[in-house]
């Protein structure tokens, strides 16, 4: 699938994504922003199969549980207001982006997956 915008991220390896340059994203839904920083860390669609979407950075960006500090992304898992945003919030930006990216097959249930079964896998 091609996208309307170019992604700025290097494929490190399986299921591994590093983000190259700032990342913004506003939500019409929640009137808000977040901005993923260049050299965050993303492993895709967690228990599914890696498709070319934005989706699975703000997602990620949201709800991560790796080693990546606050102390190197001061908003990590916040919009760019400073607040934190529920589990819905994030499955539903991911939601979102997948709406527009033109997976509309797999945006509803990977937005109740994430929701629902984000907690298995260790996500907020």
């Amino acid at each position: 699938m091609k996208l309307a915008y170019e992604m700025p991220i290097e494929v490190l390896g399986p299921h591994s994504y590093q983000v190259l340059e700032d990342m913004p994203y506003f939500s019409p839904r929640y009137q808000k922003t977040v901005l993923v920083k260049a050299g965050f860390r993303s492993d895709g669609a967690t228990g599914a199969t890696d498709i070319i979407t934005r989706g699975w950075i703000f997602h990620d960006w949201f709800t991560d549980d790796t080693d990546q500090k606050p102390r190197w992304f001061p908003l990590l898992g916040k919009w760019t207001d400073g607040t934190r945003p529920t589990r819905w919030e994030s499955s539903s930006v991911l939601y979102d982006c997948l709406l527009e990216d033109g997976y509309w097959i797999r945006a509803w249930p990977w937005r109740i997956g994430t929701w629902a079964w984000g907690q298995l896998w260790g996500k907020r």
